[in-house]
């Protein structure tokens, strides 16, 4: 624990003590009478709540945990029984919070209770059950969706691993095109009936509270008055170096389909080996720059050397312990979930849970034996890292410094991850000598990942902040999806899409209602702390070629700022692991500089953009 808050908690246990004969009953009743600026009543009130919280918050993870692993009508309604009865005690908890006036207290109970009270509250019973009702029932459209072939074929194919299979692996233009209308013909419209309410309560919940509509929810957690304007500037910032990816891996693929694909428009969305668009890696095989190199895709290697799914979880835990970091716990290995079970259904989506007591901290995913997978082992990982690092933090504080940080964690150790020098050593890759030409080769798989997602990780909420605000109607929902896909990420729909359609809802993240835009900032902050633990462990050369294992120095950075957890705002978090206190797109230019140079003589005298 570090010096600063061991003492805090020394003088926090002194009050305590000095007030001893206050009963917990006692500060119930003296919350009754009003105001209150007593700080002593208020810090004895959140040690109770916090025992209280960690209590409640498990039961409810439990649930949430037994429902997600199997989803049966039993385990559906044991989780909204306890929902709704979670929800009430929150309702009185926020209430009673509400009772202290915390102007004079010190800084960190202060933020305990402003953390406390954010969100929005739904007060009706009844509304809180529809709400309910209907968030399950999107995820169970979601979950349980298969798209059959036309007979005389019986075969029916789920999203994992069925028709991701397709869309990566296939490179049948029409099978592509069956795949991607099925998925969304199957989940849409379903989905979409459903959502206009879901708007509604999270809308009716955030007013409740005082906000305008849910966007100023999810806004608030990056405590920036204007962050809107900061994401569209970073966006801007990094747009030219997507805009030439673009523009090559269009040019790569009318190679290939021919004039299906045009010259200067937007990339027809099921070419690009990805269900949603979202990263395009999976056609690393079309694009590649020099296919007479090794290839960086460490897919069949993996096959041929027979690794497990338990092995991947086991090296990307060998990683982290060797930076001097927490392995997982023996729970851990007991209770997750690594592979699809045959005998019910599950959420596959990957998922990392903290299930708030001890060390309990679990992952859910349908493995598969490929590099995407070995990637993602790590980033889910990492939010188990940062579980345990901030576990010993007041309950309200166990959360990222804002949802980003939270995500870039696990993306921040795979940034090393993926290094060929780090897969020679794991026996993965055999790159006698690196040259400039693997760097590009590299770069540009990375590329097919990192860049090739930013403009999809940011306008997937602008559209939902839209929707939250009623700028955007339920009879528009669709056509302004694909008006914004268009516009950031130049990629259009395969076929036509109507307004009876719901595109947004073929993404899970919409259906869960799990906001976006952290992914978006995961994905520019994770290359400065990736860059920042390189220098911490002295690395010489590019950044990209930066691999940070068995560095303890890079390791002991990193675990001053997990260990944060939420007890200051995220710039705090930044200025501890890089001395910098906002969000910067120099990192990732810096990363990718070769790249993008390469790119530029690649499309000169070519079309860059679209219509």
């Amino acid at each position: 624990m570090e010096v600063g808050r061991m003492f805090f908690w020394l003088l926090i246990l002194v009050l305590f003590c000095s007030t001893s004969h206050v009963s917990a009953t006692g500060i119930s009743d003296e919350l009754e009478d009003g105001s209150i600026d007593n700080e002593i009543l208020a810090v004895m009130w959140l040690q109770e709540l916090n025992t209280k919280l960690i209590d409640k918050n498990y039961e409810l993870a439990v649930a949430n945990w037994n429902y997600e692993t199997n989803m049966t009508d039993h385990n559906s309604v044991v989780m909204n029984n306890i929902s709704l009865e979670l929800h009430d005690w929150d309702t009185e908890v926020k209430k009673k919070a509400r009772k202290f006036n915390t102007e004079n207290f010190s800084y960190e109970i202060k933020r305990m209770f402003k953390l406390l009270l954010q969100g929005g509250e739904l007060r009706n019973d009844e509304q809180v059950r529809r709400y309910n009702t209907i968030t399950t029932e999107m995820l169970s459209i979601y979950a349980h969706a298969k798209v059959c072939r036309d007979p005389p074929s019986t075969e029916c194919l789920p999203l994992e691993p069925g028709l991701e299979s397709i869309m990566s692996d296939s490179r049948d233009y029409d099978e592509l095109l069956w795949a991607w209308k099925g998925w969304r013909d199957a989940v849409g419209p379903p989905i979409g009936k459903l959502y206009p309410e879901y708007v509604k309560f999270r809308n009716i919940a955030a007013r409740n509270t005082g906000y305008n509509d849910e966007s100023d929810v999810w806004l608030e957690n990056y405590e920036e008055d204007d962050f809107e304007t900061v994401l569209d500037e970073l966006f801007q910032e990094i747009k030219p170096l997507y805009m030439h990816l673009h523009a090559y891996v269009r040019r790569k693929l009318r190679d290939r389909y021919g004039d299906r694909v045009s010259t200067d428009g937007p990339i027809p969305a099921h070419l690009l080996g990805n269900m949603w668009a979202q990263q395009w890696d999976n056609i690393y095989d079309i694009v590649r720059p020099f296919p007479d190199l090794e290839s960086v895709d460490i897919t069949p290697t993996m096959r041929e050397q027979d690794y497990t799914v338990l092995q991947m979880f086991h090296i990307a835990n060998n990683f982290f312990t060797s930076i001097g970091l927490t392995g997982m716990p023996p729970t851990f290995w007991k209770k997750s979930m690594f592979v699809k079970p045959r005998d019910r259904d599950v959420v596959c989506h990957g998922s990392a849970h903290d299930m708030q007591k001890g060390n309990d901290v679990r992952i859910k995913m349908c493995t598969q034996i490929n590099y995407n997978d070995f990637y993602t082992v790590h980033h889910e990982m990492g939010h188990c890292e940062y579980y345990l690092q901030y576990r010993d933090q007041p309950l309200v504080f166990r959360a990222g410094a804002n949802h980003g940080f939270h995500e870039a964690v696990g993306d921040t150790i795979a940034l090393s991850v993926v290094t060929p020098d780090y897969l020679n050593k794991m026996g993965l890759l055999s790159v006698e000598k690196f040259t400039d030409r693997h760097d590009i080769d590299f770069l540009l798989r990375q590329a097919l990942v990192k860049i090739a997602f930013l403009p999809f990780g940011f306008m997937i909420d602008k559209w939902r902040w839209d929707v939250f605000r009623g700028i955007t109607t339920p009879e528009d929902y669709n056509s302004k999806w694909w008006e914004l896909r268009t516009k950031y990420q130049g990629i259009e729909a395969p076929v036509e899409r109507s307004s009876t359609d719901f595109d947004p809802g073929a993404k899970y993240h919409i259906p869960s209602g799990t906001p976006y835009i952290r992914y978006f900032v995961s994905f520019l902050i994770q290359f400065q702390f990736h860059e920042s633990l390189c220098k911490e462990k002295n690395h010489e050369g590019p950044i990209h070629r930066c691999n940070i294992y068995q560095s303890t120095a890079a390791g002991d950075r990193l675990g001053a700022m997990l260990r944060m957890g939420a007890s200051r705002p995220w710039q705090d978090a930044m200025q501890e692991i890089t001395g910098q206190r906002k969000i910067d797109t120099s990192s990732i230019k810096r990363y990718f500089d070769p790249l993008f140079t390469w790119l530029q003589e690649q499309n000169y005298g070519k079309d860059v953009g679209w219509d």
